[in-house]
């Protein structure tokens, strides 16, 4: 089982080693390309293990919070051009303020790795992202058969097309932590957004396979995405705290 404090230890470790080496554009990214994304019903005495204790779990059935794994190719016209997986443990409430918390994060450009802790917080790692036709296989290391996995996805068209003419432009609020600071920042989309029937495998070796993301609800294709990763905000120093995490229904 995941434990939040060890994967915050290593994240400043990181943190101290990239400061000394990389450069990175500021904030605001834009980014575009296209992207899948899945959501899942995910269980929110599991989600908490993910989830640092002061953030309040936001339930949308009885114990099932809202969370998933997004997939995502950044083309040239981007800020920072890199592919990138993004797994979500939950939907959180702070203070009036609601978002989804990244748990584990993945890319493969080191100027994005590092970016992505220095400005936002994010635990980016690298990872090795090898995309056939309909499906992408993701892993950690150099071997390309399936050990170090963290996941494979499959997947089709679906019958249903939800924007053919019209792009919808939507807004996703996230909060992340840097160093002894909650941040809260937001997200722009703008996409074609089209139903995929896909079929997701994460092995059991996987860091967030305790998740249980394999059975998503609904699987989402978003083409000619324009991505807007917006400047985070300081809304809390969250020095350690003893409380017991809470779960709050919407």
């Amino acid at each position: 089982m995941a434990d939040y404090k060890s994967i915050i230890s290593c994240r400043e470790t990181r943190h101290v080693a990239s400061q000394m080496t990389m450069t990175y554009p500021p904030a605001p990214w834009r980014l575009q390309g296209f992207a899948i994304q899945s959501l899942n019903l995910v269980d929110s005495k599991v989600a908490k293990d993910f989830v640092p204790s002061q953030l309040e779990i936001v339930s949308f059935l009885p114990g099932k919070t809202l969370g998933g794994i997004y997939i995502s190719s950044y083309k040239p016209g981007s800020l920072v051009e890199y592919n990138e997986l993004i797994v979500v443990p939950g939907y959180v409430r702070y203070q009036g303020k609601t978002g989804f918390w990244i748990s584990h994060i993945y890319v493969d450009n080191e100027d994005s790795v590092a970016g992505g802790r220095e400005i936002w917080g994010l635990p980016k790692e690298t990872a090795e992202f090898n995309w056939e036709k309909e499906s992408v296989r993701i892993y950690q290391g150099q071997d390309s058969q399936g050990n170090n996995e963290l996941c494979y996805l499959e997947y089709h068209q679906g019958l249903f097309n939800l924007s053919t003419w019209w792009e919808p432009e939507v807004s996703g609020n996230c909060f992340s932590s840097l160093g002894s600071d909650l941040l809260f920042f937001t997200s722009q989309f703008k996409s074609k957004i089209a139903l995929l029937k896909s079929n997701l495998e994460i092995p059991t070796s996987s860091p967030f396979a305790p998740l249980n993301l394999g059975k998503p609800i609904l699987t989402l294709n978003l083409q000619d995405l324009e991505l807007v990763a917006g400047v985070p905000k300081t809304i809390k120093n969250t020095e350690p705290q003893t409380q017991i995490h809470k779960t709050e229904n919407i």
